[in-house]
């Protein structure tokens, strides 16, 4: 018997001993406990039904994500690539069973295929390339996210209506992603317990030289360890396209970062030889139980990334003290470190409701009779969108209504968590701005199971009926756009074209506008069409990169006035005088750029007036009075000569 193994003996008897080894093994189980107790003093709406099985679907891509990863991270390995592939599997799904014509049974195993092969190429690159693992999947990462991007053609694709079950329920209580994240998790239980490929696994991640001289094909081992990841985001990514109904080239984006927490969180080691299914989904409960407890109590999106920062970060540091020492590295003290730990978290949770009273929500009882709205905002790292926000919060103060926003974050599953979360809240009406017309069907369809009016603003939804669209015309402002730069240009030239980020609603639309428009004045060519994004670095970065290969470009048309503003800064002179420049919004900036002269004009959307009008109209729809199907906000050309109509718009 071997020394450190002796010393350990006195550790592993009686009743000291057992706490500690419950509380080292489960630790993870004890947290999840701890967060539900506090969530459910904090909100009341946290211990229904509903908001349970809410918290249950919202797990399930993750949780279904991480079982793979868990796998790898078991042999000392990572996998970057789990959310690409995800998303690719489910374009290959959707296509093949509608342009393709396959039948979707085989669609569905093309998918899973599409998968096991993206694993097979990781793990070729790992054992026979030898790259170093993060490199590996880092390059699956941007070969699966851009074929992703070619298949679709940067266009969400429809599932057949068959496939989308895989995102309902069955009967009322019954989620079919539950069900596979439980098949999937049985599965996972089962490979690393019950299987010589599990067994393997461990004796990799603990010693890949001894398990080489012990006769295990590392390298074998190795490839089936990378394909079962493979083929787990696949499934992942079937899931998460029935919730969405349509598969998303940009979906599952930063997934592969919930998942390697999730197995994190759950207790395995990153040094490998350690990790369980179970631990795994635990980890993923609690990310879910966090960032649905944070949206029932309001609390800032900006804020949930710092709370479940602090998570991942504890749950690392409690792994990096088991590897120094494990838990007798706190000196004996494993149930003081616990403590601790769940002590900080909940002060975490405490600090962000604290936080809570900044903006998310805002209102006072008035003319809205106390009324709750809910706001899903596709993103607020855009200027546009904090002006509609800002415009929204000012009519609910003006109304007497609380309002709740919520930050999806250009995610069009976060965004059907948003609205799902919300009926647990007893809302009386939502708005949803769209992150994809598609894809927020779902969301509505929601609402709509709540029986809760649902407000587009911005976007409107294709497949499911709202209460009322608020929304200037994208396709009109394109045309507006194209008819000014030709003016501009005078009806001859070479133009380049920034597009928003590849697969939105907004970029497709303003662009079929611009490229309608723009056919009627065949003196003009565009020489260039490149994605930015809808971010000004990137704007900056792409016209740069343009202007090499086309320095004689005479004019610019940006989907947005970010990019718009990036591509001025790159043109510095050149800009509003030797090359005209036309953006899309009508943000600040991009006013204030228009009256410098720097910014030929922008499409002004009047987005706090877009705001205004979206609670106005929930408002109405919330107390059952009539309203219009649609709610037009005018859209006008801001030029040098009328900008400052538009300054405090």
């Amino acid at each position: 018997m071997s020394a450190d193994t002796l010393r350990e003996q006195p550790r592993k008897q009686g009743a000291p001993g057992t706490a500690r080894r419950l509380l080292g093994d489960n630790g993870a189980l004890v947290g999840l406990a701890v967060l539900v107790v506090a969530l459910a003093v904090l909100s009341g709406d946290f211990l229904t039904v509903t908001n349970l099985l809410n918290v249950g679907v919202q797990a399930a891509v993750t949780a279904i994500l991480a079982f793979g990863v868990t796998f790898v991270i078991v042999t000392a390995g990572i996998d970057l690539s789990v959310g690409a592939v995800a998303a690719l599997s489910a374009v290959v799904l959707a296509w093949t069973a509608t342009d393709g014509g396959v039948p979707w049974p085989v669609a569905l195993v093309l998918a899973v295929l599409v998968g096991v092969v993206a694993g097979l190429v990781n793990g070729a690159l790992i054992t026979f390339g030898k790259l170093p693992p993060f490199i590996a999947t880092l390059a699956m990462l941007g070969v699966a996210r851009g074929l992703a991007l070619v298949i679709s053609e940067g266009s969400p694709i429809a599932l057949p209506k068959a496939v989308t079950r895989l995102g309902d329920t069955i009967g009322d209580y019954l989620p079919v992603p539950v069900l596979v994240m439980i098949v999937m998790g049985l599965l996972t239980a089962l490979v690393l317990a019950r299987t010589y490929s599990g067994r393997a696994m461990y004796a990799i991640g603990g010693n890949e030289e001894a398990a080489r001289l012990s006769g295990i094909r590392v390298d074998r081992q190795k490839l089936v360890t990378y394909a079962l990841s493979g083929a787990f985001a696949a499934v992942a990514g079937i899931v998460l396209a029935s919730r969405l109904a349509s598969a998303q080239p940009q979906a599952a984006s930063g997934y592969e970062l919930d998942a390697i927490a999730a197995v994190v969180i759950g207790g395995a080691s990153l040094s490998g030889g350690k990790g369980r299914a179970f631990g795994t989904l635990v980890g993923a409960l609690i990310l879910a139980v966090l960032r649905n407890g944070l949206n029932l109590l309001s609390v800032s999106a900006f804020w949930q990334q710092v709370v479940i920062g602090v998570v991942i970060a504890l749950a690392v540091l409690l792994d990096t003290v088991r590897r120094g020492g494990g838990l007798r590295g706190l000196k004996g003290r494993p149930v003081a470190f616990w403590a601790g730990g769940v002590a900080v978290l909940a002060a975490v949770v405490a600090i962000a409701v604290g936080v809570a009273s900044t903006g998310s929500r805002t209102g006072t009882t008035g003319a809205g009779g106390g009324l709750k709205i809910g706001l899903s905002v596709s993103t607020l790292n855009n200027p546009f969108f904090v002006q509609f926000r800002q415009g929204a919060e000012e009519e609910a103060r003006r109304q007497g209504v609380a309002l709740t926003v919520g930050d999806a974050q250009n995610d069009a599953s976060q965004q059907v968590n948003q609205v799902q979360n919300y009926t647990s809240q007893n809302v009386r009406a939502i708005i949803v701005n769209p992150v994809d017309s598609d894809a927020a069907a779902p969301a509505v369809q929601a609402g709509g199971r709540a029986r809760i009016p649902v407000i587009a603003a911005d976007r409107g939804v294709n497949g499911a009926a709202v209460a009322q669209l608020v929304a200037s015309d994208n396709v009109a402002g394109g045309r507006d756009a194209a008819r000014r730069l030709a003016e501009e240009l005078g009806e001859k030239g070479k133009i380049v074209v920034i597009q928003g980020q590849p697969g939105t609603s907004a970029s497709r639309e303003r662009g079929q506008g611009f490229e309608e428009g723009i056919r009627r004045y065949p003196g003009i060519q565009v020489v260039a069409k490149q994605p930015a994004d809808f971010d000004r670095t990137k704007g900056l970065d792409v016209m740069t990169n343009l202007l090499q290969s086309h320095p004689d470009v005479t004019g610019v048309f940006a989907e947005n006035d970010e990019m718009a503003l990036g591509a001025v800064k790159a043109l510095g002179a050149k800009a509003g005088g030797q090359v005209k420049v036309i953006g899309f919004d009508g943000t600040p900036d991009g006013i204030k750029a228009v009256r410098a002269g720097t910014l030929t004009a922008t499409v002004a959307q009047q987005p706090r007036l877009l705001g205004r009008m979206a609670v106005q109209a929930a408002i109405k729809a919330a107390k059952g009075e009539r309203i219009e199907a649609t709610a037009a906000v005018p859209v006008k050309i801001a030029t040098r000569e009328n900008a400052a109509e538009f300054a405090t718009s």
